[in-house]
C-alpha cells in the first residue's frame, strides 16, 4: 500500500494549530503509517511540492505573500483542509482589520518601538487591505474548526481520510474549542 503525501502550512496565525497537531504524540508513529509528511514548518522543505495529496493549512490570508502562497498549495494539492479558526473565519488576525495597513505598520515600527524607529530593511510582505479567510481565495475541501482544533481531532479527522469514511467534524469540534 502507498502512503499518502501530506503538508502542513502555517500563514497569518500562531502556530496553535500545529502544536496541536504534534500533541498527538504516539499517534504520530500510527499515522506516519499512512502519511508521509513532505512540506511543513515542521521539516526542512523550503518548496512546496508538485502534488501533494492532503494539505492543512494554518492561518489567515493577510498579506500578497500569504495569498501567492494559498493559490500555489490549491493548484498542487488534492485535498485542502482549512485548519483552525483562523484559516475559516480570519479570527484573531483580522483583529486588524478595521485599521489600514499603515496604521498597522506604524504602530508596530514605530509607536511601539523604543529604538531604530524604522521599517525592516530586509522583505516585509505587502500587507492586504483587510485579513480574510483562505475560502475567499480558493476552493477548500474540508473545514476544521478549532482554536486551536484538540489533537484527538485532528487524530479522528486524519483517520477518516486515511480509510476513507466521511468525517462528521461537528461532532468532533466547534468553533472556538
Amino acid at each position: 500500500m502507498s502512503k499518502h503525501t501530506l503538508a502542513t502550512v502555517w500563514l497569518d496565525g500562531c502556530s496553535g494549530c500545529h502544536m496541536s497537531f504534534l500533541d498527538m504524540d504516539e499517534r504520530l508513529v500510527e499515522l506516519a503509517e499512512h502519511f508521509d509528511l513532505i512540506y511543513s514548518p515542521l521539516v526542512d522543505l523550503k518548496t512546496y511540492p508538485e502534488h501533494v495529496d492532503f494539505a492543512l493549512v494554518e492561518g489567515a490570508i493577510s498579506s500578497t505573500d500569504d495569498e501567492a502562497k494559498i493559490k500555489k498549495i490549491r493548484a498542487h494539492t488534492g485535498v485542502l483542509i482549512a485548519m483552525g479558526d483562523c484559516a475559516i473565519t480570519g479570527n484573531v488576525p483580522a483583529m486588524r482589520n478595521p485599521y489600514s495597513a499603515k496604521e498597522v505598520t506604524d504602530r508596530a515600527y514605530f509607536e511601539n518601538a523604543s529604538a531604530q524607529q524604522q521599517l525592516p530593511t530586509i522583505y516585509v510582505p505587502t500587507l492586504l487591505k483587510t485579513v480574510r479567510p483562505i475560502q475567499e481565495f480558493v476552493k477548500v475541501d474540508y473545514y476544521l474548526p478549532g482554536c486551536p482544533p484538540a489533537a484527538d481531532t485532528f487524530h479522528a479527522f486524519l483517520t477518516g481520510l486515511i480509510e476513507g469514511k466521511p468525517v462528521d467534524v461537528s461532532a468532533l469540534t466547534r468553533f472556538g474549542a
